[in-house]
């Protein structure tokens, strides 16, 4: 049989492409634009020394900020959308590069301000808020300034950090286009002698089939193939590190972890807090990796065999439009008004659907103007309509926040942004379940919220453990080799995964693949993220109304507040251990009825 071929960019239909003519209608308009705002450094210095002088010059700069922000927002999403279309396709890349280059200079020449902000006396800033109430917006993102005084630097030092802000991105950079467009990994045989393209997108898939042998084939080439490449790989992962600590030394900071979590105001409390949870409650992690052994009826079960589905007769191909009806369905709890926005993004154009050669892997939204960007590889599976759940949900948290939050508290922190993805996957799943009275259906729908848990409170936080390992050897002066990463993300997966499961060499290059290593401890969030949207979820469909009514002032509060405040206007206090400790308790639940269903 010959191989499944994936398309060229230029065969995708227009239809199953993101609408990036909504930002630039032409490569030329945005050459336009970028040359206009390449001279906007040269004018930051007629605004030095002026910040603190009155009320009126404290608006204009702000006012400033807001249009060069949305200018260099829209500048740079558009080289980004078309540079993720084909990572192989080096005009793009390089528009990715100028625009990435220009945003740094812009933030070098206005390095000035933040000092310059700082220096403003408390009360001659009250008189400005009473002299101006226009100024009245930008109290938060000012107050966000002043209190980090401990860590902001000299005009000269902040000029000097924020100019070295593009190579601090270099380790990211490189990674990303090593993976995505120069990683190359054999085709592989299943057991019919079919052979099958083996990529970053193919590989989770691929885990997935009922061939057992095309599953132990796929996992031994990718991993072999990362293995071959290990220390060019390790060395990306130990430079991303080693910027980390400049950076947070350099702030006056005790880690890079503390570093990376003051920034969104979350205490590193709730990131110890987490895994201590998470370790606590591994026995039901253990439970649910012997009934999958069980229910797989194998001698040895393999960490391939973590993806394919328990109940797996009951998995039904989703074509992209089927996926659309059902996401549509599951959401309508959530209002008319919701599903309207839904319905616009469907229909016009938000969303870059299928997978195409060079296109960078994975899923992921990208707010802004006019409307948010949702980049998919979907596959016509249940795995793919939850992804599509998942990034629409980014996509009206941006949208909502940026129709009713002025620019400067519009892009809500990362510790929220998983908040409303999750949220819709936790609707989607009760909404299938509820709809199906079958056990086999109803164990498969099951099993796929028992993965939920597995991929994203569990694993996640094994990354976030990882994570903090290597901040920790790095701060010591550990170099982050091979040899070393390897060791260590073994002996996590042993802890993880328990006894009933073969933890298979390969799986010691897993690290390699996770992009989000290069997210500066970003990943517990996806953790804290989940919990927190399953309280919200549960607390929408038990209350109805009164629960959707604080749910969308949520996602319309952009960063207005702190994090842990804003998910308190949801219902759900982040400050706590109680979200983490119920989700885990859900999950305690949903094995016990697995574990019925399958006697």
């Amino acid at each position: 049989m010959a191989e499944t071929r994936i398309p060229k960019r230029s065969e995708v239909k227009k239809e199953n492409t993101w609408a990036t003519e909504d930002l630039f209608p032409t490569d030329q308009a945005w050459n336009q634009e970028y040359e206009s705002l390449k001279s906007v450094p040269e004018k930051a210095e007629a605004i030095r020394g002026t910040l603190g002088r009155s009320a009126a010059d404290l608006l204009a700069y702000y006012r400033e900020q807001d249009e060069i922000g949305r200018r260099i927002m829209r500048l740079y999403n558009y080289a980004s959308r078309k540079g993720d279309e084909d990572m192989g396709n080096s005009f793009y890349q390089d528009m990715r590069s100028k625009a990435g280059s220009l945003a740094v200079a812009v933030e070098s020449a206005f390095a000035f301000a933040v000092p310059e902000l700082l220096a403003i006396p408390d009360e001659t800033l009250d008189r400005f808020f009473k002299d101006e109430p226009a100024l009245l917006p930008y109290r938060r993102p000012l107050e966000q300034i002043r209190r980090m005084r401990a860590h902001i630097l000299t005009q000269e030092e902040e000029s000097l950090l924020a100019a070295a802000g593009e190579m601090a991105g270099a380790p990211g950079s490189v990674a990303s286009s090593f993976r995505n467009a120069d990683l190359k990994f054999p085709s592989v045989t299943d057991s019919k002698g079919e052979t099958h393209p083996l990529t970053q997108e193919s590989l989770v898939f691929l885990l997935r089939g009922s061939d057992a042998a095309l599953r132990k084939t796929t996992f031994e080439t990718f991993y072999r193939t990362l293995y071959d490449w290990r220390n060019s790989l390790a060395a990306m992962l130990d430079a991303q590190f080693k910027q980390l600590l400049f950076f947070s030394r350099a702030r006056h900071y005790g880690s890079t972890l503390e570093a990376s979590l003051d920034r969104t105001e979350v205490p590193t409390s709730v990131y110890h807090s987490l895994i201590e949870a998470v370790h606590n409650n591994m026995d039901k992690m253990h439970r649910y990796v012997s009934l999958r052994k069980k229910l797989l009826g194998a001698d040895e079960l393999h960490m391939y065999d973590l993806y394919t589905p328990i109940v797996a007769e009951a998995s039904q191909p989703i074509p992209f439009e089927d996926a659309k009806k059902n996401v549509l369905e599951a959401l309508s709890v959530l209002g008319e008004d919701y599903v309207a926005i839904l319905k616009e993004g469907f229909d016009n154009r938000w969303i870059d659907v299928y997978e195409n050669e060079g296109k960078r892997g994975g899923a992921y939204s990208a707010g802004g103007d006019p409307h948010p960007y949702v980049l998919l590889n979907h596959k016509d599976d249940l795995d793919s309509q939850f992804t599509l759940a998942h990034e629409m949900g980014h996509a009206l948290h941006s949208y909502h926040s940026r129709k009713y939050q002025p620019f400067c508290t519009s892009d809500y922190v990362i510790f929220v942004a998983e908040v409303a993805s999750i949220c819709n996957e936790v609707l989607m799943m009760q909404h299938l379940l509820n709809k199906t009275t079958d056990k086999k259906q109803r164990a498969y729908l099951i099993n796929h919220f028992l993965e939920e848990f597995r991929t994203t409170l569990y694993r996640q936080t094994m990354f976030a453990e990882f994570e903090l390992i290597m901040g920790k050897a790095a701060e010591s002066g550990q170099a982050l080799t091979a040899d070393f990463l390897c060791t260590e993300y073994h002996k996590l997966n042993k802890l993880y995964y328990g006894d009933d499961i073969v933890v298979d060499e390969g799986i010691a290059m897993e690290w390699a693949r996770i992009p989000h290593f290069y997210y500066n401890y970003y990943v517990f969030q996806y953790s804290t993220g989940f919990a927190a949207a399953i309280a919200i979820a549960m607390r929408i469909l038990k209350e109805g109304a009164p629960a959707v009514a604080d749910y969308k002032k949520f996602l319309s509060s952009g960063s207005s507040m702190d994090p842990i405040s804003l998910l308190k206007i949801a219902g759900v206090d982040m400050a706590s251990p109680k979200p983490v400790e119920q989700a885990l308790e859900l999950f305690g639940q949903l094995l016990d009825e697995m574990e019925a269903l399958s006697e």
